[in-house]
């Protein structure tokens, strides 16, 4: 692995790109990683490159030593950016000099994929595919036969496209389904019948693990790299190496892969999937039945909130559920079918054990949960419906990603936000890399070509009240909409809540005459668009915006934070998680809420220069981040701008952006 510098030459002028000295600095450290075995986390700044910074060192690595690479995105944005734009570049530029073309290929969840036999009607509908995904489609399932006709159309596309696709991705499908369609028409791989369905040659899941199976390079998602690390059979091909992009969000993915939850309607979904079978006795069905509606009373019994102490009415219904469970799993599996014709390949059997084995793995994994686990009741309300749930999680995954991810390969960890108030430490642990047995590991931070001090301002509002829990009071209304009209528009406010969004869209739309976009009035690809293409506009919404938008220009010449976004204090999750931190003498607000805080709010402050000629200010409406006692481990983890806190200076200078632009 003697090429990187010269193929990182080669690719960055076939992009007709300029050497940054992050980026180079960058791919010399990541192909020094992959020559050692040495874990390395980097922390590049916007601007950096650090897409080709990886993927040189990788593809060389791969072509060198015959051994595959995975690179793991969090975003489906930049997975798209790699497989269809920097990969294909990268092969091209580096072919010659490699003395071979390197191999690439995309891997995603079954469920993301075709499934030719359901189409073809080899799938029974149980009803809980149109129950979980009916929300998604909510224009189409409002008016009744309208709803019926939008989803008529949309299969048409589906059967035309069909004939035509070579991937049967999802995502390939332009313009796409309604979640509510593609779920009449796609598996998970609990459902999936394997080697004995009938489409099995022809299956576009199992033509893309094939594929996979034989490329250098295997891009894929955090959410199946933790199934692959974690399940009980491995997902993707055999690899000596991962490297780990927008890694600041690899924790809560695998926190979100390794949590489960429990409700009445999964259990009477079960039960009913079981009877159509015909193949257990319905004394067997009832006893799971009777078992669920014990577990419900105990439920609704229950108070919301993280349990500490388990109501014993709560504890005796989730062990009756798994007895229960397993009765009807061991009588499903034993059971031959033969009067209705029943084989091992039959979807509706397939679906029953999937259903049943799930309320029983979670049951099980609730009845006896481990040290590790905590467990809480959660209330949701869609439609006027209210359903409870029982939750499970893992308090922490750094264990498990030491030993089922940083055991098994060598990890390049990378993002824009790493060095959380400055030192890398925060999420090192976070990822297993901390403590007497925790594997070594490197850290660099290789900067930004960006000169933040003059391309940005980093405005404090420190003259306004204290933000209150009921949202953005009338003095931060006011102080909007003079940096609104001072800019003439091209803002994007990022809100620490849905309600206070929408709140100030509507104050915003009555005090200024700038158009106001609002994330869930149309698809949010929609919205930035819209935003990209009229510089008056403003885009107002909440947590997807803060880590999402990549908007560079004139129009994106302001950036304004509602308030410093600690997670909500009675997220079970995070209250156990600073509990635990207290418990082991760390001070619990710093190691969690604040840390988590510092990550959303260098992501939200880095949608502001996205590339060099970018000018703008990021405007926070919240004193805390100058008066507060953690308002220098905020600050250290911002993106150096020039900062103040004097209003009439700030909007002189978005002023004179906005005669500018």
């Amino acid at each position: 692995m003697t090429q990187t510098p010269e193929l990182l030459a080669s690719a960055v002028a076939a992009v007709g790109g300029t050497e940054r000295e992050g980026q180079t600095r960058m791919a010399e450290a990541v192909s020094s990683a992959l020559a050692s075995g040495t874990h390395l986390l980097v922390q590049a700044g916007t601007g950096t490159g650090k897409s080709l910074a990886y993927l040189v060192p990788a593809i060389d690595h791969a072509v060198a030593t015959g051994n595959r690479v995975v690179v793991s995105t969090a975003t489906l944005a930049l997975q798209a950016q790699i497989v269809d734009r920097d990969l294909p570049r990268l092969v091209r530029a580096t072919s010659a000099q490699l003395g071979r073309k390197p191999s690439y290929a995309v891997l995603k969840g079954r469920r993301n994929y075709l499934c030719r036999h359901k189409l073809d009607g080899g799938y029974p509908d149980d009803g809980a595919g149109m129950l979980f995904d009916f929300g998604a489609d909510q224009a189409g399932t409002r008016g009744g036969s309208a709803g019926g006709s939008r989803m008529e159309e949309e299969m048409q596309r589906v059967r035309s496209w069909v004939r035509t696709t070579e991937s049967g991705d999802r995502d390939d499908l332009v313009p796409g389904v309604s979640d509510r369609t593609w779920a009449q028409v796609s598996v998970n791989s609990f459902d999936c019948l394997g080697s004995k369905c009938p489409a099995f040659e022809e299956c576009f899941a199992e033509l893309a693990k094939i594929k996979a199976h034989g490329a250098d390079v295997v891009v894929t998602n955090h959410a199946l790299l933790a199934i692959d690390a974690f399940g009980e059979n491995a997902v993707l091909p055999e690899h000596d190496a991962v490297i780990v992009d927008e890694a600041h969000e690899l924790r809560d993915r695998v926190t979100n892969a390794l949590s489960a939850s429990l409700t009445v309607s999964m259990i009477e979904h079960a039960a009913s999937a079981v009877r159509r079978t015909g193949l257990v006795q319905e004394g067997v069905i009832a006893l799971l039945e009777t078992a669920g509606a014990a577990f419900g009373r105990a439920l609704e019994a229950a108070e919301d909130g993280l349990v500490q102490r388990w109501p014993e009415a709560l504890s005796a219904g989730v062990g009756q559920v798994r007895d229960a469970a397993r009765q009807v799993s061991a009588d499903l599996g034993s059971g031959t079918g033969a009067k209705n014709g029943e084989t091992d390949a039959d979807a509706g059997r397939q679906l029953a054990r999937a259903r049943i084995l799930e309320v029983f793995e979670v049951a099980e994994r609730m009845a006896e949960p481990s040290g590790n686990d905590v467990a809480w009741v959660s209330r949701s309300t869609f439609r006027e419906r209210v359903t409870v749930s029982l939750v499970i999680a893992p308090l922490s995954v750094a264990g498990t990603m030491r030993t089922g991810i940083f055991e098994k390969a060598t990890v390049v960890a990378t993002s824009a936000t790493l060095a959380l108030g400055g030192r890398f430490d925060t999420v090192a642990g976070s990822l297993g890399l901390a403590g007497p047995e925790a594997p070594r590991y490197d850290a660099v931070d290789v900067g930004s070509p960006f000169d933040y001090a003059r391309q940005g301002i980093l405005y404090v509002a420190a003259h306004l009240p204290r933000p209150g829990r009921s949202g953005v009071g009338e003095q931060a209304f006011e102080e909007l909409r003079g940096l609104l009209e001072a800019s003439g528009g091209g803002a994007l406010g990022l809100f620490s809540s849905k309600a206070a969004a929408q709140a100030a869209a509507e104050e915003m739309r009555a005090r200024t005459d700038l158009p106001i976009l609002l994330q869930g009035e149309d698809g949010l690809s929609s919205l930035v668009a819209r935003f990209a293409a009229d510089e008056s506009a403003c885009l107002f919404g909440t947590l997807s915006l803060w880590q999402g938008v990549d908007v560079p220009g004139p129009t994106n010449r302001l950036v304004v934070i509602d308030r410093i976004p600690f997670p909500r204090p009675d997220d079970p999750l995070v209250r156990a998680r600073t509990e635990s931190a207290q418990r082991a003498g760390a001070n619990g607000f710093m190691s969690v809420s604040a840390s988590h805080a510092a990550l959303l709010m260098a992501q939200g402050a880095g949608r502001l220069v996205r590339a060099m000629g970018d000018r703008g200010v990021v405007a926070v409406l919240d004193e805390r981040l100058r008066s507060a006692r953690y308002a220098g481990f905020l600050l250290s983890s911002l993106p150096p701008m020039w900062r103040t806190d004097d209003p009439q200076a700030v909007r002189a200078a978005l002023t004179r952006l906005r005669t500018a632009a």
